[in-house]
Order: C-alpha cells, then sequence, then structure tokens
C-alpha cells in the first residue's frame, strides 16, 4: 500500500511521459527498511533568457519571469509538474525535491531590458513556478529580479503562497505607490490539515491571510487567488475563502479550477488514494464532468473554468460572492510609461 512521505506532495516517483522503461514498488511481503524522505537539491539552471513569452487569451499577460524550475511547496495538484519530464526528471518526487535556480536571473533580466527592441509590459512573476518557495529565503534571486524591477521603474505582478513576499515590501510598496507593482496570493483552503496534506511546504493558510492584510496595509494591491477549485475537496470553502481575504485587505479575486495536465492527473490521483480514499472517486467524478468526459482541458477559454453545470454554478457563486464583498469593483492597469532601460554593462544612472 502506498504511504504518504512526509512534508512530500507527491508519494511516488512516477516515471514521465518520455520514459521507455516504467518502474513501480510493490510490497513483496519482504521486509525492507523505511527510506528517509528525499532531500532538497539546488542545480543552477542553465537558460541564456529569463523572459518567458505567451500568448494565451487566458492570462492578463504576455510575458513572466520564474527563478526556480521545480518547487518545493509540494503542491500535489501543481500544473507546473510535467515541465520536469523535459529536463529527464519525474513530475514527482523529483519535482519537489530537485531544484534549478536560475542565479543569474537579475542579470539576464538587465540585458534583456537593455535591449533596444524591448517594450515594457508588465511582467508575472511567479506564474509557472512559486517565486517565494523555501529556498530563496537564502538564495534571494527573487529579491535581486525585484531590485531591477524596481530600479528600472518596470511594471511587475507578483503571483505567490508564501508569506516570504512581506520580506520584499520595501521594494514593493514604493513601486505600488508609482502603480507599478501588484500582488496575487493564492488561498486554496482554510483549513490547516487539508493545507498541510495538499500542499505540505506551503505558507499555512492563517499566514497567508496575514501576508495579504500586511501587503494590502503597506499600499500594495492584493488579489486573492482561489486556487484550484478542486470539487467535492474546497469548492464549498469558496465563498469564505473570499470573504476572510478581503477582511484581510484584498481589493480583488479570481480562481482557477483545478486542471490536471499530462502526469499531474496520476499524481493526484495517488494523493486522493492515500489521503482522500473516501472522497477519491466522487472527486474525479466531478472533474471529468466539468472537462467534457476528461480530465483536463487545453482548449482557451475552457482550461481556467471547464464547462457544464458544476462549472456554471461556481461561476455564478464567484460572481455573487464578490459583489456581496466588494471584490473587483475596480481594477487597474500598471504604468509602463515609467520604464527607464538599464544601462548596458553598468550601474544605473542616479539622475
Amino acid at each position: 500500500m502506498t504511504k504518504p512521505i512526509k512534508g512530500r506532495g507527491a508519494v511516488s516517483n512516477r516515471a514521465s511521459r518520455f520514459d521507455e522503461i516504467k518502474r513501480e514498488r510493490v510490497d513483496d511481503g519482504w521486509y525492507q527498511e523505511e527510506e528517509a524522505p528525499p532531500r532538497t537539491e539546488v542545480m543552477p539552471d542553465s537558460n541564456r533568457s529569463i523572459i518567458t513569452y505567451n500568448e494565451s487569451p487566458d492570462i492578463p499577460f504576455d510575458r513572466s519571469i520564474n527563478p526556480y524550475k521545480g518547487c518545493e511547496h509540494a503542491c500535489a495538484y501543481c500544473y507546473a509538474r510535467p515541465s520536469h519530464a523535459y529536463l529527464g526528471l519525474s513530475p514527482g518526487l523529483d519535482f519537489e525535491t530537485k531544484l534549478f535556480a536560475k542565479f543569474k536571473a537579475a542579470e539576464l533580466l538587465r540585458q534583456e531590458l537593455a535591449k533596444p527592441r524591448y517594450r515594457p509590459a508588465p511582467i508575472s512573476l511567479g506564474a509557472n513556478t512559486d517565486p517565494y518557495q523555501p529556498v530563496e529565503r537564502k538564495l534571494r534571486i527573487t529579491r535581486a529580479v525585484l531590485q531591477v524591477l524596481h530600479d528600472t521603474r518596470h511594471p511587475v505582478a507578483v503571483i505567490t503562497k508564501s508569506a516570504l513576499i512581506e520580506r520584499d515590501i520595501d521594494l514593493l510598496a514604493p513601486m505600488a505607490e508609482r502603480n507599478l507593482a501588484q500582488a496575487a496570493v493564492s488561498v486554496t483552503t482554510l483549513s490547516a490539515d487539508l493545507s498541510r496534506r495538499l500542499e505540505p511546504r506551503a505558507t499555512a493558510p492563517h499566514r497567508r491571510l496575514r501576508a495579504i492584510k500586511t501587503l494590502a496595509e503597506a499600499g500594495i494591491p492584493v488579489t486573492v487567488m482561489f486556487a484550484p477549485v478542486i470539487p467535492a475537496l474546497n469548492d464549498a470553502e469558496m465563498e469564505d475563502v473570499l470573504g476572510a481575504a478581503r477582511e484581510a485587505g484584498a481589493r480583488s479575486a479570481a480562481f482557477v479550477l483545478l486542471r490536471l495536465p499530462r502526469e499531474v492527473n496520476e499524481i493526484f490521483e495517488e494523493w486522493l488514494a492515500v489521503h482522500e480514499p473516501g472522497k477519491a472517486q466522487h472527486v474525479m467524478s466531478l472533474v471529468q464532468q466539468m472537462r467534457e468526459g476528461r480530465h483536463n482541458q487545453s482548449e482557451f477559454g475552457a482550461r481556467m473554468t471547464g464547462k457544464g453545470l458544476f462549472a456554471q454554478l461556481l461561476q455564478k457563486r464567484f460572481r455573487l460572492a464578490c459583489s456581496r464583498l466588494g471584490l473587483n469593483r475596480t481594477r487597474s492597469e500598471l504604468d509602463c510609461s515609467q520604464f527607464r532601460p538599464p544601462p548596458v554593462g553598468g550601474q544605473l544612472s542616479l539622475f
């Protein structure tokens, strides 16, 4: 029987879609000494650029920066897991334990922003993996990227589920005052128990709410992300999460339906079998109802919200809750007109 791994979301190191040989651990009845939980390894990333561009109509930005590949938060549902397959690693435990850090991120960013053809537009910081995952406390790569954006007056929207973002308020607050910075904090559940099992190394729910309050009090516009919505697991909390975030100071809100692309489907089903066996079949049945009989949808316009009656009900509940709480009443666009390209090969001018 598969058992949970302390401090980890995935319960196996499931092979990726590119592996020719598939391996599966089984209990053959012989005594086996219990393995120690896998430790986190951090390796340098070899990318030569730092800004990733997209043309998706489903998201409100066309460029993003992810200081890390892989994420130690270990969320069982993370849609970014399949990206580790391209590195020859498992989207399971490897995604949580074998991280790649972009140590030259700030230097690469300066180079890209200094190009004559570069035209500023809001950068999403952390669209794929969390920029404030635990290793950031020591490595400070996200901090260095924010410093460059601060110094060049480049607009940024930060997405995280970590209270570590509070550390960088000294950069974000003056940027927000110039309408150059916004933050989005993901709150998946208010249940400490569910959060501990579903996203074991992420900040506890009550601390995320306190982070929203701290950011809002510093003048930084905050959006609460109720994401992902998992039917029969956390969907009943939608109104409570939005209400708690609004009380903490969030101005706007968004939600994203559970996405299970590629290997994530099997990884999440394994998690359900171990942590929520009584609900597993019901959860997946509802997922398929909202995904036209499938586990995932990749087409634009449906992948974030789903289709069908249950999906429509979620959208209606969300709109009603936001209306009642006064969320999403106003939306401000970040200002791109203040951008000052960094000088090539030197420090920023003082004037």
